[in-house]
């Protein structure tokens, strides 16, 4: 497979490196001072907590380059317009694994909407200067699949491939039939307590703000009552139905977790708050688009 990693950040360099190392012509598309590094010692991976440090000999470009297989691409929320314009005249589908609230039509309009599919990366980690820092792989972890899905729900040729094709290189992938759902339902969730995080300053503190955890609650539950369809998975159906009081008793614990603090949710860049704000301002926009149609 012919394929082409757009975004150089934890996700797409860990992808990157796994399908170099599985064997699969890839190329990484990185710009600025990431490009550099990655010109210069490749990609770099190493285990959180753990002192080996893991070089892999990905090739990277700075533009794209030709037709490719599959693009996929692990870019925040607010940067996929600009993404979307520099791949208007590149040849290949386009896997889009990352947080999207707005639907398929919005990327289909700019690329065509036979090139689209969308998906999420479980995989995680922190940039420790040019090294990525991946989470250990766990029994758990190992069980958390990476989904990806056609925009209208169908098992097709294609996405069969594609997730065949990441199992071999130890990505545990499989075919979601209602993927639109599952992102609108992923940003139900993630919008509100990533915000909240960022208000209060880190996961741990805003553990410890019983008041602004209430607050992040309650605008999941509207989030999710605005949703077209059922929660994605079903079990999100829970923050809707379970006592407060137990909500926030197990969201705390949460953010007071090794999950939480190793996780994203400490990454407090405007880059961050970027993306954030523009997935609730999707959010808003196809709750207000449901209720007026």
């Amino acid at each position: 497979m012919k394929l082409l990693v757009y975004g150089a950040g934890v996700c797409g360099s860990l992808f990157a490196a796994r399908m170099h190392e599985a064997g699969h012509d890839v190329s990484l598309l990185a710009r600025g001072e990431r490009l550099t590094a990655l010109r210069r010692h490749g990609v770099r991976l190493a285990e959180e907590g753990g002192p080996a440090v893991e070089r892999v000999p990905v090739p990277v470009v700075e533009h794209p380059d030709g037709g490719y297989d599959l693009i996929t691409v692990f870019v925040r929320t607010h940067q996929v317009d600009a993404v979307l314009e520099s791949l208007a005249g590149v040849q290949g589908d386009v896997l889009f694994l990352l947080n999207w609230a707005a639907g398929p039509e919005t990327l289909g309009a700019v690329i065509g909407h036979e090139r689209v599919l969308l998906g999420f990366p479980t995989t995680g980690g922190t940039m420790d200067g040019d090294v990525v820092r991946y989470r250990r792989s766990s029994f758990l972890t190992r069980r958390v699949a990476m989904p990806i899905g056609e925009p209208d729900g169908r098992t097709t040729p294609r996405l069969e491939r594609i997730v065949e094709t990441f199992r071999t290189a130890g990505f545990n992938a499989k075919a979601e039939p209602r993927m639109d759902a599952w992102l609108r339902t992923h940003a139900a969730f993630t919008a509100p307590l990533g915000q909240a995080v960022h208000a209060a300053g880190g996961p741990v503190v805003l553990a410890d703000a019983p008041d602004a955890v209430r607050g992040m609650l309650h605008l999941m539950r509207q989030n999710l009552a605005a949703l077209e369809t059922p929660p994605v998975p079903r079990a999100f159906a829970a923050l809707r139905t379970l006592p407060q009081g137990l909500l926030v008793a197990v969201l705390r614990r949460f953010l007071r977790s090794p999950t939480a603090v190793h996780s994203g949710l400490n990454d407090l860049s405007p880059a961050t708050a970027a993306e954030l704000d523009r997935l609730a301002e999707q959010l808003r926009t196809r709750h207000y688009r449901a209720n007026v149609g």
